[in-house]
């Protein structure tokens, strides 16, 4: 069977880091962080305006 292990994962880190850089990684996680936090903060205001109705 097929199965990813530990050398998988990290020849696919490598190959990843090579295409696109650490800086443009770095950005996207940045960008995906902040969407989540937004995404949070936009579920929180909604339960807040249902707990004032």
């Amino acid at each position: 069977m097929m199965g990813l292990s530990i050398g998988h994962i990290v020849l696919f880190a490598v190959v990843i880091l090579l295409i696109f850089g650490t800086a443009k990684l770095k950005n996207f996680g940045k960008d995906v962080g902040g969407a989540v936090k937004d995404f949070k903060n936009a579920l929180n205001d909604d339960k807040n305006n249902d707990k004032k109705e």
